[in-house]
């Protein structure tokens, strides 16, 4: 048995019971699931302060998962808020949505689009391409001009715009890769591949996958240096 502790970012319990209910369709069998949100913190995570606001809130969860003995734990925020230093103080693997996503889309396309609520956050995702090495295998943006909490509350115009947008990116961009940048649109991958014809990933189901392979394989991040564990020192 594998027991993996999902992590939603942001506040919003109804968007943690969305990300329940499809991972636990696609779950092994063996594989147990807590899926939780902080308390405390943004309803929903789209610009750098509502990350440093939910990452600070999702470091306490992740020492408790360990403490739980949970064999993994996702980061199910496509801004993967508080990833590098969720890994430090972890010792089981820890998995960001967009980071594990964007390699994903990278092996499995020439080129990848993100889908993106507003214009503001575009140059982010570019920047964090480059940052998970994989720059090259970046187009663009698909922008939707929606908000997180709009993307989980109106499905049928989020897929509508995600199909427009995809479109003309495949047309005109030569993508082969949708990444579907939002953990709000959990679920929506399947029909969206079929209308388009292209590979459509959604990240909170990768990561998930990803979680169950590499921990079955007993693989973790290394604690030599980048994600070593923090010095002991007073906190005042």
């Amino acid at each position: 048995m594998v027991r993996i502790c999902v992590i939603n970012p942001n506040s919003t319990a109804a968007m943690t019971d969305h990300l329940r209910h499809d991972l636990e369709q696609i779950k092994r069998p063996d594989t147990q699931l807590l899926v939780i949100n902080p308390e405390y913190g943004p309803v929903s995570v789209e610009s750098m302060y509502d990350e440093t606001l939910a990452g600070a809130q999702v470091l306490p969860l992740v020492q408790k998962a360990n403490e739980e003995g949970y064999d993994a734990i996702i980061l199910a925020c496509f801004s993967d808020p508080g990833l590098d230093a969720a890994k430090e103080i972890s010792d089981v693997p820890v998995f960001g949505i967009e980071e594990t996503s964007l390699h994903v889309a990278a092996m499995l396309g020439h080129k990848f689009a993100i889908t993106v609520g507003y214009p503001r956050r575009a140059p982010i995702r570019q920047w964090h391409a480059r940052l998970r090495g994989v720059g090259d295998a970046y187009a663009s943006c698909l922008v939707m001009n929606m908000s997180v909490l709009d993307m989980h509350a109106k499905p049928t115009e989020a897929k509508a715009r995600i199909l427009e947008l995809a479109r003309r990116a495949v047309q005109e961009e030569g993508v082969e890769v949708i990444v579907l940048g939002c953990a709000g649109l959990s679920g929506y991958a399947e029909n969206l591949e079929r209308e388009l014809g292209v590979t459509v990933v959604d990240p909170s189901a990768v990561t998930l996958k990803v979680a169950e392979a590499l921990t079955e394989l007993g693989l973790r991040h290394s604690k030599v240096a980048r994600f070593a564990k923090p010095p002991a020192k007073e906190i005042k």
